[in-house]
C-alpha cells in the first residue's frame, strides 16, 4: 500500500493518499473498502481476505482455551439493544442503531388486549412532551386512560415534534417515538422508547447519544423488519450508512452504505437520498423489498438479504414503481422517450420470476400516479394527458383487473375531461372507489363500481355528488361508509356518506382539522387538529354515522393513532354468516347497552343529588355564620333588629323611558273610505 497514513498528535484528521480527511470519514472509506474487497473470488481457488487493524486486535484477545457462555437468568418484558459500530480505541461511536423488541415469552398473552369485554379499540396520542395510551369508550362518552409518560423530562425545555411509528402486523407490539432537536451547535438524538399495551408498565429509554453534523431517522418497513438510516454531513461527501434488523431478535440483517447519491433514486438528474429508498414487498410473509436505482430496480429476498438471482431488474429510464398490497407484483413506470416517438408505459412485474404480466403503453403523457386496491384485486392509474401543442392536459384512469385471466385493462374517462382530480380512494375490501374532482371551490363527488349487478365485467358509475366542501376521501376500513372531508381551506367540513343506500347520514365540522382516522373496525372515526395550527388542538371521535361522541382538546398535539389489530382469523364466509344473522347476535349487546344507559342515567342522578347536597351543605354553612354575627350586626345598626322581614316595606316603582319617537305623515284618501 503505497499511501503514507500519518495521524496528528489528536486525531482530529488524517492525511490519506495526499488528502486531508476527517477521523470519520476515513473510518467510512476504510469499512468501504473492506466491503467492497473482503471475500472477493480471485479464482476458483482463492478468495482475497480484509480485515481492519481493530479486528486484529478483537481475534489477539481471544482466549485459547474454550469457556462456556454464561447463562442469564430468565426476565420477563421488553429487549433493548443498541447496536453500536466498535471503532477505534480513540475514535467516538458514530453511528447509533437502536433496536425496539418484545420478546414473546410463554406467561404473557401479546394479543390480550383484543379480548376486552367491552369489545374497545385502544390509541396514542403525542401532545407536547407526553404520550398516552387510552381506550376507546363510547358508553362513558370519554376515553379511559391506559398509560402515560412524560418522556423527556430531562429536557422538557425542548419541543420534540417528531411521530409515533407502530407496527403493523407485528405479533410483538411497537412503540417508537423518535425524537431530534438541535440543541446548541450539536444534535441531541434520543432512539428507543417502546411499551406493551396490556399492562406492562416498562418504558424506558435507551442511553443519550450527541453528535455533530448527523442525521438519523428510522422506519418500521413490515412487522420484522426494522430500517435505520444515518446520514453523516461531512465537508467531504454524504455518507449514508442503512441497516435492517430483524425486530423480533435485534439481528443485524444488512448493511448498506455508499455516497448519497448512490442512494438516488429514478433518473440520472437527481441527487442526494430519494427517501423511502426501500418499499417493502406485499403481503404479511414479507418475502421481498425493492429500490429503486438509476435505469434499474432492485428486488432483495428477506431471507437472505441478497438480489434475487443475484442481479437487478434492468428497466431503461423507471422512474417509479409500487408494489401489490397482497401479491409479490410490481408496477412500474417508465416516462416517453425520444419527444414522444417511445411512449410511457404502466407494467406489471411478477416476483421472483421477473416475468411481465402486462403492459399498457400511454401517449402524451406529462404525468401518472397509481393506488392499488388494499386487498390487489385492483390498480388504478391515474394518467395526466397533454395536448400536442402541451398547453392543456386532460385526466383519464386505466383500470387493472388484477385477478382476472390476462388481467384486462379498462379506460375510464370523466364526463369533463378538463376536470381536476381532487383526490381518489378505493373502498377497502370492496369494488367501488370515489373520486373529488373539479376547478372550483365546490368540487364534485363520483362513486363508481368495478362490478355491479347488471354488469361484472364493466366499471359502471354510481352517482355523483355536486358541489362538494371536500378535498379527501376516508372510507371506513369496513367498507360501504366514508367520510367526505373538507381539511385545510374547508375549515374541516365533514359529510358522512352511505355508499350502499347512497344517502347522507351526518354533516358535522371540526373546525381546522388536519387529520382523519378510522379505527381498525370501521365503529368510529377520529379528527383532529395537530401543532401546525396554534389554536384548537385536540381531537374529536366519530361514531360510524357522523355522531359526535365526545371532544377531548389538548395543546401542542402531534398525533393520534389508532392501535392495529391483527387480520380476523374468521374466514369470508363466516363473517358473512355473522353479518346475515345480526339481528341475533345484537341482541346480547343491545341488553347490554341498555345497562350501560340506565347506569349512566344513575350516574347523572347522583351526581345532580352530589351538587344539590353541596349547594346545602353551602348555603346552611353561611346561615350557621350568619347567625354567629348577629350580636356584631346589632351593635353596628344601634341595637335595630334589622334580620326580620317584617321591618323591610317593598315599593315597587315604575320607570319609563322613551327610547325612540318617529313621526310620519300618513295621506288619507276619503275614497277609499
Amino acid at each position: 500500500m503505497d499511501e503514507a497514513i500519518t495521524s496528528l498528535r489528536l486525531p482530529q484528521f488524517v492525511i490519506y493518499g495526499g488528502k486531508v480527511l476527517g477521523v470519520l470519514t476515513f473510518i467510512m472509506e476504510a469499512e468501504l473498502a473492506k466491503e467492497k474487497t473482503n471475500g472477493y473470488k480471485l479464482d476458483k481457488s482463492h478468495v482475497f481476505a480484509v480485515n481492519l487493524f481493530d479486528e486484529f486486535e478483537k481475534y489477539m484477545k481471544i482466549p485459547d482455551e474454550w469457556t462456556p457462555a454464561e447463562i442469564k437468568p430468565y426476565a420477563a418484558g421488553f429487549l433493548f439493544l443498541d447496536a453500536l459500530s466498535s471503532l477505534s480505541s480513540w475514535l467516538f461511536e458514530f453511528r447509533l442503531v437502536a433496536i425496539l423488541s418484545h420478546v414473546p415469552h410463554g406467561d404473557e398473552n401479546l394479543q390480550k388486549w383484543l379480548m376486552d369485554e367491552k369489545a374497545r379499540d385502544q390509541f396514542v396520542i403525542h401532545a407536547g412532551i407526553v404520550t398516552e395510551v387510552f381506550w376507546n369508550d363510547p358508553r362513558q362518552m370519554m376515553p379511559e386512560l391506559v398509560y402515560r409518560r412524560q418522556i423527556f423530562t430531562a429536557v422538557s425545555a425542548i419541543i420534540f415534534k417528531d411521530y409515533l411509528v407502530l407496527a403493523k402486523y407485528a405479533s410483538h407490539d411497537i412503540l417508537y417515538i423518535p425524537s431530534h432537536s438541535r440543541l446548541y451547535s450539536k444534535q441531541v438524538i434520543f432512539i428507543g422508547y417502546a411499551m406493551t399495551w396490556f399492562g406492562v408498565e416498562l418504558l424506558n429509554p435507551l442511553p443519550r447519544h450527541i453528535f455533530s453534523n448527523l442525521f438519523t431517522k428510522s422506519c418500521n418497513v413490515s412487522a420484522a423488519m426494522w430500517l435505520h438510516f444515518t446520514q453523516e454531513r461531512g465537508s467531504f461527501a454524504e455518507w449514508v450508512v442503512l441497516n435492517f434488523f430483524d425486530t423480533r431478535t435485534g439481528k443485524l440483517m444488512r448493511e448498506f452504505k455508499g455516497n448519497a447519491d448512490d442512494f438516488a433514486s429514478g433518473s440520472s438528474s437527481l441527487t442526494g437520498v430519494s427517501w423511502p429508498v426501500f418499499r417493502w414487498g406485499g403481503g404479511k410473509e414479507d418475502k421481498y423489498f425493492a429500490r429503486l436505482g438509476k435505469n434499474l430496480i432492485s428486488v432483495y429476498e428477506t431471507e437472505t438479504f441478497t438480489l434475487i438471482d443475484k442481479k437487478s431488474l434492468k428497466v431503461e429510464n423507471v422512474v417509479d414503481f409500487t408494489w401489490s398490497p397482497t401479491d409479490p407484483i410490481i408496477a412500474l413506470f417508465v416516462p416517453e422517450l425520444g419527444g414522444g416517438n417511445q411512449p410511457a408505459r404502466v407494467s406489471l412485474i411478477q416476483i421472483p420470476s421477473k416475468e411481465e404480466l402486462r403492459q399498457k403503453n400511454l401517449f402524451n403523457v406529462s404525468d401518472i400516479k397509481m393506488y392499488w386496491q388494499n386487498n390487489g384485486e385492483y390498480l388504478a392509474v391515474k394518467v395526466n394527458l397533454h395536448t400536442k401543442t402541451k398547453k392543456s392536459t386532460t385526466t383519464g384512469f386505466e383500470l387493472f383487473r388484477i385477478k382476472e385471466r390476462d388481467i384486462p385493462i379498462e379506460d375510464l374517462e370523466l364526463e369533463n375531461k378538463n376536470d381536476k382530480i381532487v383526490a381518489f380512494a378505493w373502498e377497502p375490501k370492496g369494488h367501488r372507489f370515489g373520486i373529488i374532482h373539479g376547478d372550483g371551490p365546490r368540487p364534485d363527488v363520483s362513486f363508481y363500481s368495478m362490478r355491479t349487478a347488471q354488469n361484472t365485467g364493466r366499471v359502471s358509475k354510481l352517482a355523483t355528488l355536486k358541489a362538494k366542501q371536500a378535498n379527501a376521501l376516508y372510507w371506513s376500513p369496513a367498507g360501504r361508509f366514508i367520510v367526505l372531508a373538507g381539511l385545510k381551506g374547508f375549515n374541516g367540513q365533514l359529510e358522512f356518506y352511505n355508499v350502499d343506500e347512497l344517502e347522507t347520514m351526518a354533516t358535522g365540522e371540526h373546525f381546522m382539522a388536519t387529520d382523519i382516522e378510522w379505527d381498525p373496525t370501521g365503529r368510529y372515526c377520529a379528527t383532529s387538529v395537530t401543532s401546525v395550527h396554534e389554536m384548537e388542538n385536540g381531537f374529536h371521535i366519530w361514531s360510524f354515522n357522523g355522531k359526535l361522541l365526545y371532544r377531548i382538546p389538548k395543546d401542542h398535539f402531534y398525533q393520534f393513532l389508532w392501535r392495529p389489530r391483527p387480520p380476523s382469523l374468521l374466514t369470508p364466509e363466516k363473517e358473512e354468516e355473522i353479518a346475515k344473522n345480526l339481528k341475533k347476535y345484537s341482541k346480547k349487546y343491545e341488553a347490554e347497552d341498555q345497562d350501560v344507559s340506565l347506569q349512566l342515567s344513575e350516574q347523572d342522578r347522583r351526581k345532580r343529588k352530589m351538587i344539590q347536597d353541596e349547594w346545602g351543605q353551602w348555603t346552611t354553612q353561611w346561615k350557621k355564620l350568619h347567625e354567629q354575627e348577629k350580636e356584631a350586626r346589632l351593635l353596628l345598626r344601634d341595637g335595630e333588629a334589622s334580620d326580620a322581614d317584617e321591618k323591610y316595606e317593598s315599593k315597587e316603582v315604575e320607570v319609563e323611558e322613551v327610547i325612540d319617537v318617529v313621526e310620519e305623515i300618513i295621506s288619507f284618501d276619503e275614497d277609499a273610505e
